[in-house]
Parts: structure tokens; sequence; C-alpha cells
């Protein structure tokens, strides 16, 4: 018993050091993350077989990976603003209200007529093809550069879609099933809509009740994210007590709710429900695909693969165009969204699940349900997958290709590091709630931000995906390390900067390196000091860096009083010398560093510009 016991112990672990460093792997490499996990999950199970999902978990395995898809769905209906809907320009209701329709007509007639399903088996398999998932689509979007509006059809869509997809599949079934006994269509269809209608009221009942219960100090701070789970998973397995597979339209209906309620405590759980949302994604794909099979991969069929170049290239497309056909959505975020879906693990969940109920049916083709839906899952990822960067570019459908510098404070100081990054071709813009202090950068040409930063229609009117780095240079320290503080879930803490002290943190005056950015300057340069140096006509110097020119020259050349802020390398990437990082330079790499105006006189040396 203690042996199995750590086994399983064993198992968990894998799971998660595949998973994660999926992701990881992912980030530093660029690849597509649901295909590396894919892999992992791959190479863990059938390939080594260090991991065999039904063996360690038995029994327990399918409700846990129905709650981690239902939690996955309920963070993702918390990222569903109704905001982001409208700019979507109804192209989501389209998709939801005929795309769903269409896909499954669509899809009903590619299985029947090129995969060979009877029509029971392909009506309801169609039915789950509907859907593209969170669990993918959610990946993929976070590590391509995709343009704001055919982002948010298709993160939209993926959320929506899923427990529109769960419903199509079981309305076929219950009408297999209720047939035998006399039920009629109608009397199908009219059921599982009260029972949706009664899972949406459930969702947004409980959603209700936490704000209500948040917002008026009945739950202590410490226990709201642990409560939200909770209240998740109750709500999801309620609903499906009252009606099978209701449940992913609670939790969906439930995020959305909560999303577009007006308090502040969500924002405090936001890091807690990502990085669940995270390990939740990451886990399930390597027990997806360790949980592959490949004796049943070796059951398919010529014409299996003639259906998945069907639906790749006919039904998706078809469908995303008729729903979208008149929209003022441009043809080239159409084209987008129409090559762009992905399936993940509702798809092979729900596919087993009704495969098993088919065969006891009589349905043979329903064993056949999990060849087609894990090679459609294969096919999709691998195809979308590495495609979504080279088609969005294709389409001309990305947002900026070079992302820039966010300054925050319309200052001397900030006007004048604006001016010489526009030199160096580095996209850069200055946000100021103030028109007057921001006159200096239209004049110059800098591209401006007009309004609070911190204001909530920030959210709405500034895509922050266009930068790589944020710097808070107001003349106030507490407001600068506000705006960090604000920002660095969004843009992440090793890319917001402030202008503030951090050399001394055992002043009473300071604020403590916890609430602050990181600090612009190697030493940490405060903001009066900056606008001493400012009234002082200090300035910015260049630098590249050469063979033949190092760092080591570099800095020997400056002056004794000088900084050096920023090292801009040859791709474009950002690094700031602070307190606590110093980057390293590289031959072709360019040094931005702050310097006296005495040093403006002497005799430039190489490698400098001026």
């Amino acid at each position: 018993m203690v042996a199995a016991m750590h086994e399983q112990a064993l198992v968990i672990a894998l799971i998660g050091i595949l998973g994660i460093g999926a992701q990881w792997i992912a980030w530093r490499t660029g690849w597509p993350a649901i295909a590396l996990m894919l892999a992992a999950g791959v190479i863990g199970g059938p390939v080594t077989g260090l991991i065999d999902p039904k063996l360690t978990f038995g029994e327990l395995l399918e409700p846990m990976v129905s709650v981690a898809v239902a939690l996955i769905l309920f963070e993702g209906g918390l990222s569903l603003n109704f905001r982001e809907l409208r700019k979507t320009d109804g192209a989501v209701t389209r998709l939801v209200v005929l795309g769903a329709p269409i896909g499954w007509v669509l899809g009903a007639l590619a299985l029947y007529y090129v995969a060979g399903l009877v029509w029971p088996v392909a009506i309801l398999f169609a039915g789950i093809l509907v859907v593209t998932g969170p669990t993918v689509v959610l990946p993929l979007l976070r590590q391509s550069n995709v343009a704001a509006r055919p982002r948010a059809i298709l993160k939209w869509e993926a959320i929506v879609n899923d427990p529109v997809g769960a419903l199509l599949g079981l309305a076929t079934y219950e009408y297999l099933r209720r047939s035998s006994e006399g039920s009629t269509l109608a009397a199908v269809i009219l059921s599982l809509v009260a029972a949706a209608i009664i899972a949406g009221l459930i969702g947004w009942l409980a959603a209700r009740a936490i704000g209500w219960a948040f917002q008026r100090g009945h739950v202590p701070e410490y226990l709201k994210a642990p409560i939200l789970l909770v209240a998740v998973i109750g709500v999801f397995v309620l609903s499906n007590l009252i009606q099978a597979e209701t449940g992913l339209v609670t939790v969906t209906v439930m995020g959305v709710a909560l999303a577009n309620m007006k308090f502040d405590s969500l924002r405090d759980i936001q890091p807690f429900k990502e990085n669940v949302t995270v390990l939740l994604i990451s886990g399930v794909f390597v027990i997806l695909s360790a949980s592959l099979d490949l004796d049943v991969l070796r059951q398919f069929e010529w014409r299996f693969l003639a259906y998945l170049l069907v639906l790749l290239f006919v039904v998706r497309p078809a469908t995303v165009l008729l729903s979208l056909a008149f929209s003022p959505v441009p043809w080239n975020e159409r084209l987008l969204v129409a090559w762009i879906a992905p399936r993940g693990i509702v798809a092979v969940a729900i596919s087993g699940l009704f495969a098993l109920r088919l065969d006891r049916l009589g349905y043979g083709d329903g064993a056949i349900l999990v060849t087609l839906s894990f090679s459609i899952v294969v096919a999709t990822i691998l195809f979308h997958g590495f495609s979504i960067k080279p088609v969005a570019r294709l389409l001309k459908v990305t947002g900026a290709q070079d992302k820039g510098l966010l300054l925050v404070g319309a200052t001397p100081f900030s006007l004048s590091l604006a001016a010489q990054l526009r030199q160096l071709e580095v996209p850069v813009m200055i946000a100021d709630n103030s028109w007057q202090r921001l006159a200096p950068a239209r004049h110059g040409g800098i591209p401006t931000y007009h309004g609070e930063i911190l204001a909530e229609a920030t959210e709405e009117r500034l895509d922050l995906a266009q930068f790589q780095v944020l710097a808070a240079t107001s003349e106030n320290e507490a407001y600068n390390a506000l705006v960090c503080n604000e920002f660095a879930p969004e843009v992440g803490r090793d890319n917001v900067y402030q202008l503030g002290d951090a050399s001394d943190d055992h002043d009473p005056r300071a604020l403590p390196e916890s609430l602050r950015g990181r600090a612009l300057f190697d030493s940490g340069l405060g903001v009066e000091e900056i606008m001493i140096r400012e009234d002082a006509g200090w300035t910015f110097r260049k630098t590249r860096i050469s063979d033949q020119f190092d760092f080591e020259a570099a800095k020997a050349d400056l002056p004794a009083d000088a900084d050096m802020l920023l090292l801009l390398r040859k791709n474009g990437t950002m690094r700031f010398f602070t307190h606590a990082s110093r980057p390293t330079p590289q031959p072709g790499d360019t040094i931005l560093s702050y310097v006296p105006p005495a040093s403006k006189t002497r005799k430039k040396p190489e490698g400098e510009e001026e």
C-alpha cells in the first residue's frame, strides 16, 4: 500500500514537471505550448510507460478531469468582460447563434459521407466538435501576437461554445436514448433547454451571492480564493446532478457574471486563479496525451485522414465565413478565425464518455469516436499551434511587431528618454493625465496616451500587449510604485520599472522594495535627484558595443558620476541596469547612458553615437 502511494505521488509530480516544464520551454523558445505539452504527455505515457493515468487515478480520473475543465472554463469566463465583447462587432454572437448550428450540420455531413459513421453517431460527434476549447486556445493566444479583435473573438468563442458543444452532443444522445421510450425530439430539446436555463440561473445566483458576501466583508481576505474555488466545484457538481453536462454552462455563466461585477476582490485573487489555471491546463494536457492508446490510433483509416482534411479546410472555414458574412469584421481577420480551431480536453473527454454510452445503445461506431477524437486533437494542435504566428503575419492581423516601452508620466526626463529611443527606432509611448504636459511629446511626434493610466477605462482604450516594458517616471514616487504594482501582473514583475530611491531600504521614509517596481539605474536614482540633474542639463548618450569597443571600454569611457540606464539588444529586447540586475552587453548591442552636460564637450570615442 505504501509503495503504491509513493508511485502515485511520483506520477503526480512527474505530470507537474512535464506540464510546467513544457510551458517553460515554450516561453523560452516561442514554440506552441500546447504542442509541447502534448509531446511531453506522449513521451511520459505511451512511449516510456512512466505515466498511466487510468492505473494511477482509477475511477477518479474522469471526475478529476471534469472538475479541472470546469475550473478552467470558470477562469476563462472571469476574463470575459462585456466591454471586450463590444469590440468584436457582433462576431461572437454570430459564431454562437449561427456558427454552432452551421458547424453541426456541416460536421455531421462530413462524418457521414467522408468518415463513414452512421447518422446517429455522426450527428452526436459533430455536435461535440462545435467546441474549440479554452484549454488549447488560451495557451495558443498567450504565446501569439494576434491583434486585439481576432484575439477577443477566438477567446470568447472558445469559452462560450464549450458548453454549447457539450449540450448539442447531450441532446443527440438523449434523443437516441429516449426515442425507444416514445419521447419526441421536441420533448428532449425542451427538457435540455430548461435544464440549461436552470444551470445558467444557478451560476448567476452563485455569482451574485459571492459578490454580495465579498463586497460586504462577510469573507476575510485569506478565505476569498478558497471559497471561490470550492463554490465553483460545488455549483458544477450540483448542476450535473440535475442534468449531466450542464455544469459547464453553470461555471461559464458564473465566471462571466463575476467578471462584469464592479468589485475589487477579484483583482486581489487574480494571480491565484491564473496560477491555478496554468497548473490545471498543464496537468490536464499531460494526462490527456499520456492516456493516448497507440493501439487505438493504429485503427486510423484513410477515410479518417480525408475527414481531418475536410474538417480543417472545409467545415471550419465554411462555418466561420458563413457566420460572419456581411459583418463589419475585415476579411483578413475572418480568415484567421476560420483557420484557428484547435480541439482539446473537452472534446476528448465528452467523446470518450458518449462512446461508452453509444455502445450500450447498440451503436458499434461509438468506439471509433475515441480514435477520431484523439486524431482531431493531435492534428488541430499541430496544424494550428505551429501555424498561427505565420498565418497571422501573412494576413497582417498581428499586434505590434516590435514591442516597445510605455513611459507613465510626462516629465523632462521621460520626454528626453523617449526622444532618444525614437532615434533608436524603439517604439515608445508616454502616458499622462495632463494634456498640457503631453504637449511637447505631441509636438515631437512621440505617441501619447491622454488619461489616467490607473482608470478602469484604460483597459479598454490602451492595448498593453504592444509594450514589453513599463517605466513609471512621474515626479511622485508613491504614484510610480502604485502604477508598477497595478500593471506587474499583466506586463510582468520583471518588466515594470520606476524612478525612486532603491538604495536605502532602512530609511523609514522609503517605500519597501516589495511595493515598488524595479528601480531605474544601477544606483537607484530618486525622483528628486533626477529633477536636479535635469535642471543641470544632464542628457543621454548612446554607445554601440563592438568587438573592438567592448563593455569594459564603454564603462571606462563614461564620466565617474554617469549612470547606465538601459541595454538595447540587436533583436529589440530592452534590459535596464538596476540595483538588482546588470545585463551583459554583446557586440551589436547599444547602451543608453545618463551623463552630465560636461561630457558632451569631450572627444567622441569609438563606439559612441551622437
